[in-house]
């Protein structure tokens, strides 16, 4: 008996998560790999148990830098440096001067 491995084909949706996370992962989703339903799902596990960049970076975000800002400028104080370099910190800056 010959043992032949089919290829089964990838759903639209496994495709789909897959490039999602490729761009979170800041990835190329490989050629080969998108053409195996298996081996498509090992890429998509590994790539699942990856953190993104985001989650990695301790810097507070724009949105939260201005809105600090702002309420700095209500309240007449400054928003310290050390908020600026620890998203934890700012944090709890905007919540101490809301």
């Amino acid at each position: 008996m010959e043992s032949t491995s089919f290829a089964i084909p990838v759903t639209p949706r496994q495709i789909a998560y897959a490039r999602a996370l490729a761009l979170r992962n800041h990835t190329l989703l490989p050629w080969d790999v998108q053409q195996d339903r298996r081996s498509l799902s090992t890429w998509i596990d590994a790539q699942a148990k990856m953190t993104s960049a985001a989650a990695v970076d301790a810097r507070p975000s724009s949105k939260q830098v201005a809105f600090a800002e702002r309420l700095a400028r209500i309240k007449r104080r400054a928003v310290p440096d050390e908020c600026f370099r620890d998203k934890g910190l700012m944090s709890k800056w905007i919540d101490g001067n809301r």
